[in-house]
Order: C-alpha cells, then structure tokens, then sequence
C-alpha cells in the first residue's frame, strides 16, 4: 500500500514539474554556469524542502478541515491562476503589437 502510494506520488510530481517554471530555471541557472552539479544540487534541495513543508502543512491541516473543502479550496485557486495566465496571455500580445 505505501508502494503503490510512493509511486502515484512520484509520478504526479514527476510529471508535473516536466518544463515548470522551476525546472526552466534550473535550466538557465545551469547554462549560465560551468557548475551543473552544484546548480542540481541546489534546485533539488529546494525542491525536496518546499515539498516537506507542503506535506508537513497538508498533513496538519488535514486534520482541522475536511477533504472536501480543501480540494474545492485547491481548484478554485487552480482555475483562478489559470484565468489569470489566460487573460494575461491576450494582454501582452496587445501590448507587444503596440
């Protein structure tokens, strides 16, 4: 059970960091340096640390809210973002016509 928990774990975050803005700027941190190794090391960390506190802060508050409203909380932030990005993707080809 915690196998098949691990594995759908890595494989959502997995696929979901593909060509992030996170894994863009490691890329560039990465070109810009003769020190991929140390660029890896410290996006890695960062991420395997910002994944702790989001674990950490999921599991806490999933004991005082329910699961129902924390994944309604998720997808109207979720489709807030992505109605910003869409409406900024028109704004600025206007203002790059300009």
């Amino acid at each position: 059970m915690i196998l098949s928990l691990l594995l759908s774990t890595f494989i959502t975050i997995f696929i979901a960091e593909l060509g992030d803005k996170t894994q863009l700027a490691t890329l560039t941190m990465s070109g810009t340096t003769n020190k991929p190794l140390a660029v890896f090391l410290g996006s890695s960390t960062a991420l395997v640390l910002a994944s702790l506190v989001g674990a950490l802060a999921g599991g806490s508050i999933s004991n005082f809210v329910p699961e129902i409203i924390l994944k309604s909380i998720a997808s109207v932030t979720f489709f807030i973002l992505g109605m910003k990005l869409f409406i900024n993707s028109f704004t600025s080809n206007e203002n790059d016509n300009n």
